[in-house]
């Protein structure tokens, strides 16, 4: 690899890697602003994401500029593009982050209500995967990437049976329905947050083996995408 490639190479890991551990700091964040009802921990949350916003241009910038500029090939190209997409899926966690942040708004203000779902085992998940990504992507270790994306059926499966929890609290305390209905919303959030940590997870793999996993799934879903976090 030429010697300027690699230092550019370098410059982009350090860049996507600082905006993997920023988004990262805000989930943890957003899960303690729920947990303590602290609506100045979620204002914090709320303001960071322009930061974010900006770091994502950034790291793009930064890709279109060495692929112009350097044509890598095989390996390097792969990093490229690979790092494209994992910038949008961090920029689009840190979304989710704020809807989050934003639902615990709405908790702090109102009665406190009794989470009727694992929200503590929920958001442990997604972290845990999220975290495990970006382990994934410092290490270039391909069977932890494989790891994440085995993980992320526990999580749909705890969104889905959340559904029945909350219904069940809303038939026994109907005048909480607002706020569980703000819950429904949380437990989305940390869903998509976990698809988004599998994309990261299956850009990896790509990366360092050239394979495109996402379509091999007997349950194949499609990619976690901007309209569906957007909708929650």
């Amino acid at each position: 690899m030429p010697v300027h490639l690699q230092r550019e190479i370098e410059r982009l890991k350090k860049k996507i890697l600082s905006l993997g551990a920023f988004v990262e700091d805000n989930v943890r964040k957003a899960v303690k602003s729920i947990e303590e009802r602290d609506s100045k921990l979620a204002s914090q949350i709320i303001e960071s994401d322009l930061e974010i916003d900006h770091a994502e241009v950034e790291v793009e910038e930064e890709c279109l500029k060495i692929l112009a500029l350097h044509q890598p090939v095989a390996i390097d190209l792969r990093f490229v593009i690979a790092v494209i997409k994992i910038n949008s899926d961090l920029e689009r966690i840190g979304d989710l982050a704020v809807n989050i942040a934003e639902q615990a708004f709405f908790l702090a203000a109102h009665e406190k209500v009794d989470i009727p779902f694992d929200f503590a085992g929920m958001s442990e998940k997604a972290q845990r995967m999220l975290t495990m990504s970006l382990d994934a992507l410092v290490r270039m270790d391909s069977a932890l990437a494989r790891t994440v994306c085995a993980l992320d059926d526990e999580v749909d499966a705890m969104h889905r049976d959340m559904y029945g929890q909350v219904q069940d609290g809303i038939r026994r305390r109907p005048e909480q329905l607002e706020s569980l209905t703000h819950l429904i919303s949380v437990s989305r959030c940390l869903e998509r947050i976990a698809d988004h940590a599998t994309n990261i997870a299956e850009d990896v793999i790509y990366m360092l083996e050239g394979e495109i996993v996402r379509h091999k799934a007997e349950d194949w879903k499609p990619r976690a995408s901007h309209q569906e976090d957007t909708a929650s």
